[in-house]
């Protein structure tokens, strides 16, 4: 009798670990290369760090953003840039052929969506929120949430088979404030890797050194062009440390309890879509098995 209860116990014990070690799929979507390495870099770097699966796609080749060069020869450029951020967030990266600021969120784009979510039998997809500045970002984020629900109806986008379960959708930070600000449910520290995002993002060098300071005005004589001086350059204007107001220090609290928040220099926060599953707090720990580990 002891020797079966013992067998029994340890059975439990294995698949109990067996669940605390489940392995998690993970996709996120945006409108362009470089999209989700500047809003979700660092955790992605901290999922893969811990075995997890992750995956970056991009709905558009890019292939307009830059002031002097455009095209297949912009498009393929900025697809070897995010194959480069992807093997140094220790990640995969898929670019689409969609064409940069022509993004609609037909129904083409939509079963291209769903095919890439179920295809990489998601837990999570992160998406952008439908309210931004640029058209491609709102078009991205309705065809995400488009797909939501729809991942698991078998009679859509038939030619792929569909989830057995619908993941949580969830949107990456934007400072929009209309028609609603952006809300931080879940706040994920990310110091332990910020490094390792801003390299990544330093691989988007077409954007990051060229494209983006020249659209937002900045003198180009005072973009480094050593490789070192980059990076720090680089780390200056996208992660630089912060003082946390009132709502972040209150969702970095949740999440991590037993930190002090002005410790915690660099932070990604995440809203939950009412689209997909909606997790309780546990199930959010289990999909988010960094949070608390501070």
């Amino acid at each position: 009798m002891k020797n079966i209860l013992l067998i029994i116990c340890m059975c439990v014990g294995f698949m109990v670990q067996a669940q605390e070690k489940k392995v998690l799929n993970i996709i996120a979507i945006g409108a362009h290369p470089d999209d989700c390495d500047s809003k979700f870099g660092g955790t992605a770097a901290l999922f893969a760090k811990m075995g997890h699966n992750v995956k970056f796609v991009a709905l558009t080749n890019g292939d307009a953003g830059h002031q002097s060069m455009g095209g297949g020869v912009l498009g393929k450029r900025r697809r070897a840039e995010a194959k480069k951020a992807a093997e140094i967030l220790g990640i995969e990266y898929d670019v689409l052929d969609n064409h940069d600021a022509e993004l609609i969120p037909t129904l083409n784009v939509r079963h291209q969506v769903i095919r890439k979510i179920r295809e990489w039998d998601a837990d999570i997809v992160l998406g952008l929120r439908p309210n931004d500045y640029h058209p491609d970002h709102r078009n991205a984020g309705i065809a995400v949430q488009d797909a939501a629900y729809l991942v698991i109806v078998p009679n859509v986008t038939p030619d792929t088979p569909p989830l057995k379960k619908n993941p949580v959708f969830i949107y990456m930070k934007d400072n929009f404030q209309k028609p609603y600000p952006f809300s931080k449910d879940i706040a994920v520290v990310v110091d332990e890797v910020i490094d390792t995002k801003v390299r990544a993002l330093a691989a988007h060098d077409s954007q990051m050194f060229e494209w983006l300071p020249w659209v937002s005005g900045a003198d180009m004589s005072q973009v480094p062009s050593g490789e070192a001086e980059r990076i720090n350059w680089l780390k200056q204007r996208w992660a630089r440390e912060k003082t946390w107001d009132a709502t972040e220090a209150s969702a970095i609290k949740k999440w991590y309890p037993n930190m002090n928040t002005a410790n915690a220099k660099h932070v990604e926060f995440f809203e939950i879509c009412e689209y997909g599953k909606q997790p309780t707090d546990e199930e959010i720990k289990q999909l988010f098995p960094m949070l608390g580990k501070k």
